[in-house]
This record gives C-alpha cells, sequence and structure tokens, in this order.
C-alpha cells in the first residue's frame, strides 16, 4: 500500500517532479546569474526561484540608486560599506550587518558611501526585468 491509498491530501501539483528539479542547477555561481548595471555605477546579479528573486548589489563609491519605487516587495541587507538609504522619506545610513524592508510601491533611494559597498536584496514577486 503507498501512500496514495491511505487518503493522502498532498496535491499533485505539491510534488516535486525529480526531471524538472535535475534541470534546474541547484547551485548558482556569479557567471551564471543575470546581471544588469541598473544605475551607473550599481551592478546586480541576480537568480530566481519559483516565486523569490535574490541580488547581489555592488555599488561603486558614490553610486546613487535614484529615487523609484516598484509593486516588488524587497528586504535586504548590507553585507560591505556604508549605505545610505531613503525609504518612504525617512533616510538613514546603514552599516553592514544592518537589514531593510521596503513594501511594494514605496519609495526609495539609497547613496554608497566612499568604499566600495555589497549588499544583498530580495524581491516577491519575481522582477522580470532582473532576469
Amino acid at each position: 500500500m503507498g501512500i496514495w491509498d491511505l487518503g493522502c491530501t498532498l496535491c499533485e501539483s505539491q510534488i516535486p517532479n525529480p526531471k524538472s528539479e535535475m534541470d534546474r542547477s541547484f547551485f548558482v555561481g556569479r557567471s551564471d546569474a543575470s546581471h544588469h548595471e541598473i544605475f551607473p555605477g550599481v551592478h546586480i546579479y541576480t537568480t530566481a526561484g519559483e516565486q523569490v528573486m535574490l541580488s547581489l548589489v555592488e555599488f561603486q563609491p558614490h553610486a546613487v540608486v535614484q529615487p523609484h519605487s516598484h509593486p516588488h516587495e524587497q528586504m535586504g541587507m548590507l553585507l560591505e560599506g556604508e549605505l545610505t538609504f531613503t525609504i518612504g522619506g525617512k533616510t538613514q545610513t546603514l552599516k553592514p550587518g544592518e537589514m531593510w524592508r521596503i513594501p511594494g510601491g514605496i519609495v526609495h533611494s539609497a547613496v554608497a558611501g566612499d568604499k566600495p559597498v555589497k549588499a544583498l536584496d530580495v524581491f516577491h514577486p519575481i522582477r522580470e526585468d532582473y532576469l
């Protein structure tokens, strides 16, 4: 008797498909990531799953992400350097290990400090423009 004979409530769409999982790499190197220069001196390297996108963001010193908004929810963490963020009209300078969260539709911008900056951003849903 298999699990299907026991009246399992797990629907078929929730069962992992081993073939489709094998077709996609579980590990993504920098050279495999999608790369974009989103503003002068601001480069992103992205990878996406089915519902979430991870982005490594690298800023040259004093690089600026101009004020903008998008419908995607965004969260991130500063890894290196110093980054002054303005989110919804509130400004704060962040240090490594500090995080941010930006609801969809909120205007935000960022300015790198005197040294290069590295940060991680997570987006939901996936930003098709960064694939």
